[in-house]
């Protein structure tokens, strides 16, 4: 199809008030996980944290009816992520029945690796074909700095090798960069997965949750760091692969592969932005940085039929007017009274 040719919209598919359609639904499983990391869950705002009970979270049953009502509205890509979504037991049960879905084309795990190793073939197995891993440095003693403290580095680079086996790769690693906490180590990690099938990608450090004592001078920038890689190693800049992707794609000049930068701080993407967000407990959120969401559970449990279902999703997706990354500067003084929802909820 030719790049000025677009498919005829579904016109029973929302569209939010900024002309941006719904198409991608990340889904956690498990708000729980196994590292205490810096950008997400760090170890002194978590200590003594009651997590959700197991029946607070959504069943595989849940989330699967609900993944069916997301794909009538036009979702056609999966994303499980957690906290540790592999935490959740029989993860690649879900995965078996998320592959049916009509509609469905790709379904993705984000994962710390930690437990990868031992679960990358059967998860391959029951239809997961992508999967990115957390790995924030090679320097063990950074490493665990970033992860509050936990020695199970390496786990993740057997996780990344199993996952390469099993048919997962190219395995993208995604490594959040603090200024004086690991990008002086960035380089490492470029030298150990170039020419391997494994795609870095750099993010920038984001102001995600109420606990991550981000302030703008922590933020090492996209345009830095991709001088720091091509003083090394010269890349050039690819074309994206669709409308929306997250990471801007460069591409070794000596043909060793590709890297990638989120630049969601210095260049916002929000004007694509086609992503929905659905937390453990059921809450559906519409940007990951949101103050409030949806509670499609109570809906779930307490009989709402599937037009009732979908006429509250597609009601909440076609209100939708969130772009807090462009709005940064204005929006975050009002960050005492407005309380933005955890990652460790709604995945990243």
């Amino acid at each position: 199809m030719s790049n000025n040719v677009h498919p005829i919209r579904n016109p029973l598919h929302p569209i939010d008030q900024l002309a941006r359609p719904l198409g991608d639904l990340r889904i956690s499983v498990m708000d729980r996980c196994n590292f205490r990391c810096l950008y997400c869950m760090p170890k002194d705002a978590y200590h003594g944290h009651r997590f959700l009970e197991t029946h607070k979270r959504l069943s595989f049953e849940e989330i699967v009816r609900l993944s069916r009502l997301f794909a009538n509205l036009g979702v056609r890509k999966l994303r499980l992520t957690g906290g540790e979504p592999l935490l959740r037991t029989n993860l690649s049960d879900l995965i078996g029945d998320l592959s049916s879905i009509p509609g469905i084309e790709d379904i993705a795990l984000t994962t710390n690796g930690v437990l990868l190793r031992q679960h990358a073939a059967e998860l391959y197995a029951n239809g997961l074909r992508r999967v990115t891993v957390s790995l924030d440095s090679l320097d063990a003693a950074v490493f665990e700095r970033m992860n509050g403290g936990f020695d199970a580095r390496k786990a993740v680079l057997e996780g990344i090798e199993s996952a390469i086996v099993a048919g997962l790769g190219p395995v993208k690693l995604n490594t959040v960069v603090i200024r004086g906490v690991n990008d002086h180590t960035v380089l490492d990690l470029v030298e150990r997965f170039r020419g391997r099938p494994v795609i870095v990608r750099f993010v920038e450090f984001m102001d995600v949750g109420n606990h991550n004592a981000w302030r703008p001078e922590m933020i090492v920038s996209s345009r830095e760091l991709v001088a720091r890689v091509n003083a090394r190693w010269p890349i050039r800049p690819q074309s994206e692969n669709y409308r929306g992707e997250v990471a801007r794609r460069w591409a070794f000049e000596d043909g060793a592969g590709e890297i990638g930068f989120v630049s969601s701080v210095s260049q916002p993407f929000c004007s694509s932005c086609n992503r929905a967000r659905l937390s453990s407990e059921g809450r559906l959120y519409t940007c990951l940085f949101a103050t409030a969401g949806l509670d499609l559970r109570a809906a779930l449990r307490g009989g709402a039929d599937d037009a009732q279902l979908l006429h509250m999703i597609r009601e909440t997706w076609n209100g939708r007017t969130d772009r807090y990354s462009e709005l940064r500067g204005r929006l975050r003084h009002r960050d005492s009274e407005h309380r933005k929802v955890e990652m460790h909820y709604i995945g990243g």
